[in-house]
């Protein structure tokens, strides 16, 4: 087999055997991208010198038997909103496109500790609002799948690079579903962690409340790995828990019998789909033939989910995106007094879905309506916490769709934000709640798209989620599924792989 055939988890084995070493895989992934992301548009930068040193580190350490980790010399990409010193960091807008971090995100320092080369930053959308990275200031990803679809938003650049095989794993992140309904549309594996479990140091704010890195890989074990490098309490970052990570590559294997697990009735019911409701359901009885005790869920204000996730999201990136002035760093806008230089600045460089974000949340902040709609909501978010602590007390995990549809075609709902923001109907009731979400491939649409089967713990509680989810993959052969980066016009000739 080709070494980006391989997953990170067998990678890891073969650098251990030193049957491969990490500076070849480096190189060999890079070639890869070299042929294969004109069509994906996944990468916004490469950071090949970082790449390479690290891989030499990594090399000296595994010849020496010295490796420390369970994935050191194993690559890895970042979504273009994660600092790393001397890197664009342009969060996929205009405004921060000459800007250059001078220190390194908490995940970043962590990575490079454990020798993970970091192959570049990935495409997203425009300050991780939108779900089909077609916000990007920089041209929309396409997906592998289908190359005319979206892979989802906003990670999708690093979702799109994992299913395409140009990275064994990557990081996204996620504030109403922008880990796991990417995952979902190109066929990986993608993990929102517990709010407060990796730390947000150096993480370019969106909503402050709702973000949270997490890993994208193709197998849930790959997952694991990588969330246990990530975790841990980081004194930099305040909402940072020091919560014990245990040893989730030995918890992986345990047998899920007995595990009492439901089935949201509001992610299988009235607008999602019937390909992805049937999907759910033959997962559903794929767990219980592994002795898993399934039955019915309900969440009953998640119907409120979407109103309450964009009015409290958008009143907290009116107030994080205020700091892009012209004045401190990043995009300048010429002109003349200061005022004019402000809003010139941000006229042209932030895109449209970011002023549309900005207004409304200001809109909900101001005076005579932040009772009305601001602290209704938060009132409202506290409703669907509730519902989630009573379902997780009758059923040790939660399971449902994760988006109503596969993935849809570029452009389809560009010109219509409602209906854009009803594709995030299944997953951003988990970020207002702050809880875990873990989404694995469970089939495909009649057309060959992906469909993600979404599974929910109880906060702090990955690794149960992450043991069902290993155990319905050993069972199943939806993550063994590969694209074939079809397009309209017909495959691209020669792109994909050795056949």
């Amino acid at each position: 087999m080709e070494p980006f055939e391989l997953t990170a988890a067998r990678l890891a084995q073969e650098l251990r055997a030193r049957r491969i070493s990490s500076h070849e895989l480096v190189e060999h992934l890079f070639a890869r991208m070299e042929r294969l992301d004109p069509y994906l548009h996944s990468f916004l930068c490469r950071t090949r010198p970082l790449a390479l040193q690290l891989a030499d580190e990594a090399d000296q350490r595994l010849a020496a038997g010295a490796a420390s980790g369970p994935l050191e010399g194993v690559p890895v990409a970042l979504k273009d909103n994660i600092s790393v010193a001397g890197f664009p960091a342009t969060c996929g807008s205009r405004i921060l496109e000459p800007y250059r971090p001078v220190f390194d995100a908490h995940v970043v320092e962590r990575l490079k500790e454990h020798r993970l080369p970091i192959l570049g930053k990935t495409n997203m959308d425009e300050f991780a609002m939108g779900s089909s990275t077609e916000n990007s200031a920089f041209g929309p990803v396409a997906n592998p799948w289908d190359l005319s679809r979206v892979p989802g938003g906003s990670s999708g650049g690093s979702a799109a690079a994992v299913a395409a095989r140009l990275t064994p794993l990557a990081l996204g992140s996620d504030t109403g579903g922008s880990i796991r309904q990417p995952a979902s549309f190109c066929g990986i594996v993608g993990l929102k962690p517990t709010y407060g479990a990796v730390s947000r140091y150096g993480l370019v704010a969106f909503a402050s409340s709702l973000d949270q890195i997490g890993p994208l890989a193709r197998t849930v074990e790959d997952c694991a790995l990588l969330y246990s490098v990530l975790a841990g309490k980081d004194p930099r970052d305040s909402t940072s828990v020091g919560a014990s990570v245990p040893d989730l590559g030995r918890s992986l294997d345990r047998p899920i019998k007995g595990l009492k697990v439901g089935i949201v009735r509001e992610m299988v019911g009235e607008g999602i789909g019937p390909e992805t409701r049937e999907a759910i359901r033959r997962a559903a009885r794929v767990l219980e033939e592994l002795g898993a005790i399934v039955g019915e869920a309900t969440l009953p204000h998640m119907h409120h989910a979407i109103p309450t996730y964009y009015i409290i999201a958008c009143a907290e990136a009116s107030s994080n995106l205020a700091r892009y002035d012209g004045v401190r760093y990043g995009r300048r806008a010429a002109g003349g007094d200061l005022i004019s230089v402000f809003e010139k600045t941000r006229a042209e460089g932030f895109g449209p879905e970011v002023k549309r974000r900005i207004m409304l949340g200001t809109f909900v902040l101001s005076s005579g309506y932040h009772d009305a709609y601001y602290s209704r909501a938060q009132k409202v978010r506290t409703l669907i916490k509730r519902d989630f602590q009573k379902a997780l007390e009758e059923h040790d995990l939660l399971i449902g769709a994760t988006s109503p549809t596969p993935a849809f075609r570029r452009g389809e709902r560009c010109d219509d934000p409602l209906q854009m923001y009803a594709a995030d109907v299944c997953t951003v009731s988990v970020n207002l709640a702050g809880g875990p979400g873990l989404v694995v491939p469970c089939g495909l649409s009649p057309d060959r798209l992906p469909i993600g089967l979404q599974i929910l713990g109880r906060p702090f509680d990955e690794e149960r989620m992450l043991n069902l989810g290993h155990a319905f993959q050993q069972a199943t052969n939806h993550h063994l599924e590969v694209p074939s980066l079809a397009s309209p016009e017909g495959e691209p000739e020669g792109v994909w792989g050795a056949k």
